[in-house]
C-alpha cells in the first residue's frame, strides 16, 4: 500500500488510526471489573459497546431438612419476614387419669356404639358418643369434678358442662330432657350421682332418645367450650 504523500491524507489517517486503538483499549478494560471477575463485552445496533456483566452463579442455602432455602430479603424488609417454622405433629392427648363410668344408668360396655367419626350436618365430625337409653333414663356423672355450666344449646338442647378435678378434661352431656332437682353450676358431682335424664332436645330428633356424651382437653378451664375431643369410646369400654 502507497502511503499517501498528502500532509493532511496522513494527519488523517494517524487520527483514525489512534482513535481505533483508544477504542480497541477501552473495550479490552471494560473486559474487567474491579474485583477482577472477566465481563462479556455486547454490543447494541448503533454499534455502541455495552458491557453486561456474567451473572454469578451460586448454589441455594440449604435448610437444615436438606431442603432449598428462599434467600432472605435485604435491609429491614429481611427483619419484617418472618421466619418460616417446619410444622409439627401435636403432641399425644393423654386420656383422663380417673376411670370413667358410663353416663347413663342401666347401659353395659357391650351396648355402647363407637360413633366418635360418624358424619353429621354441614360437614362436622361427631366427636362424641351416643348413647341409646329410653327417655328419662338418669344420666349420671361420668366422674367426680365440678358442674361449670348449664347451658341451653341449638344443637345440644339441654346441656351440662362437668369439669375433671384436675381441671384438663371437660365432660359434656346434651340432648337431656331436664336436671336433676337441685342442680346449679358450682356443684361437686361426685361419680355416679345423677344429674340429668335423657331426652331429645335439642337436633337429636324427635323420639330419638339419647345422651350425647364427649370429652375434651382443655389449655384453660375457664374457656370450658373450647377444647380437643378425645373419643370416649374406649375409655367407657374399659
Amino acid at each position: 500500500m502507497n502511503w499517501p504523500t498528502n500532509p493532511r491524507a496522513r494527519i488523517l489517517i494517524g487520527f483514525l488510526v489512534v482513535v481505533f486503538a483508544v477504542a480497541v483499549l477501552v473495550a479490552w478494560l471494560s473486559t474487567k471489573s474491579r474485583d477482577g471477575r472477566i465481563h462479556i463485552l455486547t454490543w447494541a445496533r448503533s454499534g455502541s459497546a455495552t458491557p453486561q456483566p456474567t451473572p454469578e452463579l451460586q448454589s441455594p442455602a440449604k435448610a437444615p431438612d436438606g431442603s432449598a432455602a428462599t434467600p432472605a430479603a435485604s435491609g429491614s424488609l429481611a427483619a419484617e419476614t418472618p421466619s418460616q417454622t417446619p410444622s409439627v405433629n401435636p403432641p399425644p392427648v393423654i386420656p383422663p387419669t380417673a376411670n370413667l363410668i358410663i353416663p347413663v344408668e342401666g347401659i353395659k360396655a357391650d351396648q355402647l356404639r363407637d360413633t366418635f367419626a360418624d358424619a353429621r350436618s354441614e360437614g362436622r365430625v361427631h366427636d362424641a358418643i351416643d348413647i341409646a337409653a329410653p327417655r328419662g333414663t338418669p344420666v349420671l356423672a361420668a366422674a367426680d369434678g365440678a358442674i361449670v355450666k348449664l347451658f341451653l344449646s341449638e344443637r345440644g338442647g339441654i346441656t351440662i358442662y362437668q369439669s375433671s378435678t384436675d381441671n384438663k378434661f371437660i365432660y359434656y352431656y346434651a340432648h337431656l330432657e331436664r336436671y336433676a332437682d337441685g342442680l346449679a353450676a358450682g356443684h361437686f358431682a361426685k361419680q355416679g350421682e345423677i344429674i340429668a335424664y335423657v331426652g331429645d332436645t335439642g337436633n337429636a330428633g324427635t323420639g330419638n332418645y339419647h345422651l350425647h356424651f364427649s370429652v375434651a382437653v382443655v389449655a384453660d378451664p375457664k374457656r370450658y367450650w373450647e377444647g380437643t375431643n378425645i373419643n370416649p369410646y374406649p375409655l367407657l369400654k374399659r
